[in-house]
């Protein structure tokens, strides 16, 4: 794994993970898997992997994947949970910071799930340089909360919701270059950790880099 110093954002994420004996569900991101299945397998890259569900499930689809974090604890948990599956073989782990240090070579695709922070992250740095790492006929997939849980009275703390245009203003990607294949808000069922019914959107970008 790369080696990174410890900084305020390596701290934050580390104490999440190891504070919990496990964080997330272990299921793939739904709009994940909405979009990805029917594209060809090819490399991957999943970036802010956490406990691996995504990598794992693109794995075992066939996929070759690089899985990057910035947590130690979620990349060991990522490492087991690909070995359960049995597709250690398919899938490699690097720490990553991102937006100080990034993952050399280009991909298939590229998959920043609900790349958002409550401790200091260049999104915008971050995810135009996930453009520059996908291969030509290649595909990035963003997806993001676009606000709170409808029941959240008040902010946990502070974030700019990225707006479907605003995302695509802000990669600046070349005209001509890319199709925007998938531009879409997505409401789903969030109830609150009481049991009160509630939604919560969420926006999703899928855009092909055009090229053979």
């Amino acid at each position: 794994m790369t080696e990174i110093p410890t900084t305020e954002a390596a701290e934050f994420w580390e104490a999440r993970y190891a504070g919990e004996q496990r964080v997330w569900s272990g299921r793939p991101n739904p709009l994940l898997v909405r979009e990805v299945n029917g594209l060809a397998p090819g490399s991957a890259l999943d970036l802010g992997c956490g406990e691996g569900a995504d990598a794992v499930w693109l794995a075992s689809r066939g996929w070759r994947v690089t899985g990057v974090d910035i947590s130690p604890t979620a990349l060991e948990r990522a490492a087991g949970h690909a070995a359960d599956a049995g597709v250690s073989d398919r899938v490699a782990w690097e720490r990553h910071e991102l937006g100080v240090t990034f993952p050399d070579g280009v991909f298939d695709l590229v998959s920043a799930q609900f790349l958002m922070s409550p401790v200091p992250l260049d999104q915008d740095g971050v995810l135009r340089r996930a453009a520059a790492a996908v291969a030509p006929g290649g595909t990035l997939l963003i997806a993001m909360h676009a606000g709170w849980p409808s029941w959240q009275d008040e902010a946990p703390f502070d974030v700019d919701f990225p707006t479907l245009d605003g995302v695509l203003a802000s990669l600046a990607l070349p005209e001509g270059d890319w199709k925007v294949e998938t531009r879409e808000a997505v409401r789903k069922p969030c109830p609150s950790p009481e049991g009160v019914e509630g939604f919560r959107e969420d926006n999703v970008w899928r855009i092909r880099r055009i090229g053979s």
